[in-house]
């Protein structure tokens, strides 16, 4: 199996670009510039380039002999809001576009809770942001015949990695999760496909193949 992490410089990127790597898998690290190859590489996986800012059909040689698109870019807190859109957004899209022109079924998105909830994203102070992943799995699950997973995490720390999570967040003791872990549900989504379906995590008390089993 083979897979292509779009965002693998990112921060929750690198991490599942190491820990599927560890399991065996040819991973392939999709970078926006050369610079970045070197840290793929020590990671494990093997760069391409993905320019999330041209047209969707120049993502498609990224794809090649993919089985699986895991889409985890995002423009991060220091852009503004136009990047925001294109990244977030557009980049997202056209990634599920290039997918399916690839001839690709599988597409795991990383998405953030409360991205249904029009009420939080006011009270968040990053609307645009919650706009842009609304707006990014709606196009996934309604204009795309893909057999995609929505992964929402909740607020994302740097801690060390629990290796434990709950699936629902209504019971948990906190809303925030391990960028490791999120990374670690995405490898076992891999592993362990779920079409069409959203989860929603935050750290919590089942270990994570178990949770996503």
């Amino acid at each position: 199996m083979t897979t292509l992490i779009i965002g693998a410089h990112g921060q929750v990127g690198q991490h599942i670009v190491a820990q599927l790597a560890t399991t065996g898998e040819t991973v392939y690290g999709g970078i926006r510039n050369a610079e970045q190859a070197a840290v793929i590489e020590k990671l494990g996986g093997h760069p391409r380039m993905v320019n999330l800012m041209g047209a969707a059909d120049g993502l498609v040689p990224a794809m090649n002999d993919v089985d699986t698109v895991v889409f985890s870019a995002g423009s991060g807190g220091s852009t503004g809001d136009d990047m925001t859109l294109n990244i977030d957004l557009d980049g997202a899209v056209k990634s599920m576009i290039a997918t399916e022109k690839a001839g690709i079924k599988r597409f795991i998105i990383v998405s953030a809770m409360g991205t249904d909830d029009r009420s939080f994203w006011e009270k968040s102070g990053i609307r645009p942001y919650y706009v842009a992943k609304y707006y990014a799995d709606q196009w996934l699950q309604h204009r795309t015949d893909l057999d995609y997973t929505i992964v929402r995490p909740g607020i994302l720390t740097n801690d060390d990695p629990t290796g434990k999570i709950t699936l629902d967040p209504a019971t948990a003791d906190t809303t925030k999760i391990a960028r490791a872990d999120v990374a670690a549900a995405v490898v076992a989504v891999v592993k362990h496909p779920l079409p069409k379906q959203i989860i929603t995590i935050v750290n919590g008390d089942v270990p994570v193949a178990d949770a996503i089993r």
